[in-house]
């Protein structure tokens, strides 16, 4: 594939041993994967340099740059997952909300407000906000929640009434409640609410509670910046603005660790200001304030270096045989107007290697997609196999492909799928789930079509009611 003459694709057949059929393999821009997924490393390669501005900006000081990055660099793990998942919505969506809050700090800064500063914070925050649903919330924590101004005070309420009510009634004509699982998470964090929903949200790693230490250094971080900044800086609002915004991220990431990924990142825009001079002046000229962070950063690098050593060294090729399996055995022994159903990561790749109709997919947020989902996964409940299959009938679905590891994975007490079913299912519980039934024969109800190690493909029949 050529670009103008430039080629932007090559293909090569790698052989494999064990008696595997050799693959197609490319690379290139002209490759849609290849594509996408150097757009994503690219954007965030960029946001790099932004967080070298930004810090440069904040702190007042080239240095300040440095550190920010070497901060980032040395928790690479906790601050991003983009090497391990560069398809994230938040991984296009996080670039524009740094530089979203850089401009945030300059407008603060600038004591006139310019018109095509705002033109450009309003359009990082729609770039923000269109990849990603949640980043909503996130931007909730920017809002000014208080002022001594009555005017504003009064006029702020009932901007937030009428959002409120707005939203209220939008949901109540259009059937609509896409964001509902989010106060139903927090809820759940907080009081002891749990539903099958919640508890699929909560029962996954990233959405758990944070580690203690981390949720430590964090809240002694946000009170010291606190303490610090505000008897010198009284005036300066950015410095009041992202210590507010830590403390906020602070307790989001203890209640959910994945905003973890936005901490982290603004704990090492902090860690820049130990090169500003406004704050640390004290210590005295330019050449002791160099020694200083030198020596903070030297003994931050006994860690971080290690940290970066160990990020580095992970290297590998990807390969899963049985669901390769799984598909070419669905490509060359189904119709292709064939509609599958199952858990949600393998039905995307059903979607995607295969072209096949599938039923539920990894959308979550999607009221209609998360009742579907819950339809789907009673197979792995102990309601009866009558019962499942009816559902699956309803979803208009030809074949189930059951996981094992679905059936018998616990994270942790309570997490195992047929345990979270039994906070609903309080009728069957005690019962064999009935994945493990199927798995040791699947009639009358259901025809194995295929099997290996891990899937089984189960065939629905259309006749029987």
């Amino acid at each position: 594939m050529d670009f103008f003459g430039i080629p932007t694709k090559a293909c090569w057949n790698v052989n494999r041993a064990d008696g595997l059929n050799p693959v197609e393999s490319c690379e290139g821009m002209g490759d849609a994967a290849y594509f996408y997924v150097s757009c994503v490393f690219l954007l965030n390669g960029v946001m790099m340099s932004l967080f070298y501005i930004y810090g440069t900006y904040l702190s007042g000081s080239r240095l300040g740059g440095v550190v920010t990055v070497l901060c980032l660099f040395f928790n690479h793990g906790e601050s991003t997952r983009v090497m391990w998942t560069p398809p994230l919505r938040e991984s296009f969506s996080y670039p524009f909300f740094v530089l979203q809050m850089l401009l945030l700090t300059r407008i603060l800064r600038r004591s006139k407000l310019e018109r095509r500063s705002l033109v450009a914070l309003g359009a990082c925050n729609v770039l923000f906000l269109l990849p990603w649903p949640f980043a909503q919330f996130v931007l909730l924590t920017q809002v000014n929640k208080s002022t001594h101004r009555g005017k504003n005070f009064v006029q702020g309420i009932a901007w937030f009434t009428s959002t409120v009510l707005l939203k209220f009634f939008m949901s109540f004509i259009l059937g609509a409640s896409n964001d509902a699982h989010i106060g139903n998470l927090i809820r759940s964090k907080l009081t002891n609410y749990k539903d099958f929903h919640t508890l699929m949200y909560t029962c996954a790693a990233e959405f758990d509670f944070m580690e203690l230490e981390v949720g430590l250094i964090s809240s002694v971080l946000a009170h010291n910046f606190h303490c610090v900044s505000l008897p010198l800086c009284a005036c300066v609002c950015q410095m009041v603005y992202h210590s507010l915004q830590l403390v906020a991220f602070a307790v989001l990431a203890i209640l959910v660790m994945r905003i973890k990924l936005f901490l982290a990142p603004l704990m090492c825009l902090m860690a820049s200001l130990i090169c500003s001079r406004q704050l640390f002046g004290w210590i005295g000229e330019h050449f002791k304030c160099h020694i200083t962070v030198f020596g903070i950063l030297s003994i931050m690098a006994i860690q971080g270096v290690a940290n970066f050593q160990s990020q580095r060294g992970i290297v590998g090729d990807f390969s899963n045989l049985p669901q390769e399996q799984l598909l070419e055995w669905i490509n060359a022994n189904t119709m292709p107007n064939a509609v599958f159903a199952g858990s949600m990561p393998t039905m995307s790749s059903v979607k995607l290697s295969t072209g096949r109709a599938i039923v539920n997919h990894p959308h979550y947020e999607d009221t209609w997609q998360k009742e579907r989902t819950k339809l789907v996964y009673t197979m792995y409940s102990r309601k009866p196999a009558k019962e499942v299959k009816r559902n699956l009938m309803q979803l208009q679905a030809d074949y189930f492909i059951l996981e094992d590891s679905w059936c018998n994975r616990r994270s942790r007490p309570g997490c195992s799928m047929p345990e979270i079913w039994d906070v609903e299912d309080q009728e069957n519980r005690g019962k064999l789930p009935l994945c493990t039934l199927l798995s040791i024969d699947s009639r009358p109800h259901f025809t194995t079509m295929f099997e290996n190690k891990v899937y089984k493909v189960l065939k629905i029949p259309k006749d029987a009611k």
